[in-house]
């Protein structure tokens, strides 16, 4: 579908060229003929297949914030944090760098689903747009051995992409699980420059998902509990900092000494807080309509009261998150 798009242009240039000089008034009815129906053919192609276009990429902050506000649970910091960072960044004509968010926090906190809907709000296709490109730690580079190899592909495969649309997305999950020192791969691209061998990436968004700092993290909303603060209370500036170090400190992961951090690349460590009960009963009852049955706020409650949650005799915090609610929910309905 990319190629086509290139190809008009590419068969505007050729046919145009290649029409012969037979007179004035023939040469101006043809050229005026030909480019009406190249650009009614180019219409046609912009709206049956995706290019790099306005038709297909258009930010929808509305939207986005629409969705953090009515969608994601119990993530107010996060949720504020992402929709200044996108809408701030999608505003900015010119750009100085890409846009480099790092979300943290333990399993079923949301991370992927924020992901998802940064996603479904600038590409029409959402996650299923050719600009958007999700890596998997474990699937795509599973093999240490391999790991200067795996430098190369990346390096080429982020190259290559954006030089065929500026503005792209790639999402880097598990980066707990990543082999420590590949990601600095492409540190150069996350960098201030106009452009890199003719290619600028200050237009594109990288995104980086982590369990790695969930445990500084769940340590803060305990610490806001156990002295009776509300959760809401909790901001990033609670948080930020010591997220940060642990990653950058922590031997496990794709962040360790990584020079995205070090050299301060990384625009916003985001921090998932940990669900309490209510969340999970709020994404329960949201996961009732999306398969179909009519919300049934019991039954939700018992499947929620049957997971495990910490510490273990208050049961605050989930351990499971609404990860787990899908499969869960099926034995109960």
């Amino acid at each position: 579908m990319r190629l086509a798009c290139w190809l008009v242009f590419a068969g505007c240039c050729s046919l145009t060229a290649g029409i012969e000089p037979i007179s004035t008034s023939i040469a101006v009815g043809m050229a005026a003929a030909l480019t009406g129906f190249l650009a009614s053919y180019q219409n046609v192609l912009y709206y049956f297949h995706e290019c790099c276009r306005p038709e297909w990429i258009s930010f929808n902050k509305t939207g986005l914030k629409y969705d953090l506000d009515t969608k994601l649970y119990g993530q107010h910091v996060a949720a504020q944090v992402i929709l200044k960072a996108v809408t701030g960044f999608m505003k900015n004509e010119n750009p100085k760098k890409p846009l480099v968010l790092s979300l943290h926090g333990w399993t079923g906190t949301g991370k992927n689903f924020v992901s998802q809907l940064i996603a479904e709000n600038i590409y029409a296709k959402g996650m299923s747009s050719s600009f958007v490109h999700l890596f998997t730690a474990t699937a795509h580079f599973p093999h240490e051995m391999h790991i200067n190899t795996y430098k190369s592909q990346l390096q080429e495969w982020v190259k290559g992409n954006v030089s065929i649309c500026p503005r792209s997305m790639f999402i880097f999950d598990e980066m707990d699980k990543m082999h420590p020192g590949l990601i600095d791969s492409i540190k150069p691209y996350l960098d201030f420059y106009d452009n890199l061998n003719g290619v600028s990436y200050r237009q594109a968004i990288f995104i980086f998902l982590s369990n790695a700092g969930g445990e500084n993290i769940v340590q803060v909303a305990l610490d806001f509990w156990r002295d009776g603060r509300e959760r809401e209370e909790m901001q990033l500036k609670d948080l930020e900092t010591a997220l940060s170090l642990s990653v950058f400190n922590n031997r496990n992961s794709g962040f360790w000494h990584t020079g995205l951090i070090d050299k301060n690349l990384v625009d916003f460590f985001v921090p998932f807080l940990p669900l309490e009960y209510k969340h999970i009963v709020q994404c329960g009852l949201s996961e009732m309509v999306s398969k179909g049955h009519v919300p049934d706020r019991e039954v939700v409650e018992m499947m929620a009261h049957d997971l495990n949650y910490f510490p273990k005799e208050e049961r605050v915090f989930s351990m499971q998150g609404c990860k787990v609610i899908p499969s869960r929910l099926d034995f109960y309905v």
